[in-house]
């Protein structure tokens, strides 16, 4: 049984990481669910009895990119770093920057449209960015207690750096020249630094 378990457990992981791959390199309408399977290795019918629909695969394959994406991120075994340090690392860990967090981008693009037309996935999205807040609040509230920030209201400011990094993101994601990825680093810092009340520099 649990072999059984064990081999499911890692046929959906492939089916995701194949979605993932596909999804980010042509869009959800577009990549036909066949595609997936073979990319993963499976059969349609295993892929179809482990997501009902494309709306099921894009939500789980958005949730999987996030915790592949963890990863990578600051996490409690690392050498402790003043707070405003690991914020400024946040913010160049959620900028499109290179391959896998492009099309970590490329998925949340394809998740903002289909929320917007479909209902069913806005939940998908809040629990997201539901995540991101909680991530960044947790190192704002530890720079707030050791005295390092000042921060009038931690709240909005964590609402702000989402917005930020969403809207310079998706200029640096499209290759906008007045706004390379460096560029949009700097310019959310600038603006975050102000709101916890540190140096930019």
């Amino acid at each position: 049984m649990e072999a059984r378990a064990a081999a499911r457990a890692s046929a959906r992981a492939r089916i995701l990481d194949a979605a993932i791959k596909l999804v980010a390199r042509e869009g959800i309408n577009d990549v036909r669910i066949a595609r997936i399977a073979q990319e993963a290795g499976v059969s349609p019918s295993l892929l179809h009895y482990h997501f009902a629909s494309r709306d099921a695969l894009l939500a789980e394959a958005l949730e999987h990119s996030y915790e592949l994406a963890g990863t990578i991120r600051i996490g409690p075994d690392d050498e402790p770093a003043p707070a405003a340090a690991r914020v400024r690392t946040m913010i160049d860990q959620c900028l499109p920057a290179d391959g896998a967090l492009r099309d970590d981008w490329l998925l949340w693009v394809e998740l903002w449209l289909h929320a917007a037309r479909r209902p069913e996935l806005r939940p998908t999205a809040a629990r997201l960015y539901a995540r991101m807040h909680a991530w960044f609040g947790e190192t704002i509230a530890e720079g707030v207690a050791s005295g390092e920030f000042t921060v009038a209201d931690p709240q909005r400011t964590i609402d702000r750096v989402l917005a930020l990094i969403d809207g310079y993101g998706i200029r640096a994601l499209t290759d906008d020249p007045a706004m390379p990825i460096e560029r949009a680093r700097e310019e959310i810092w600038a603006a975050v630094a102000a709101d916890l009340g540190v140096a930019a520099g």
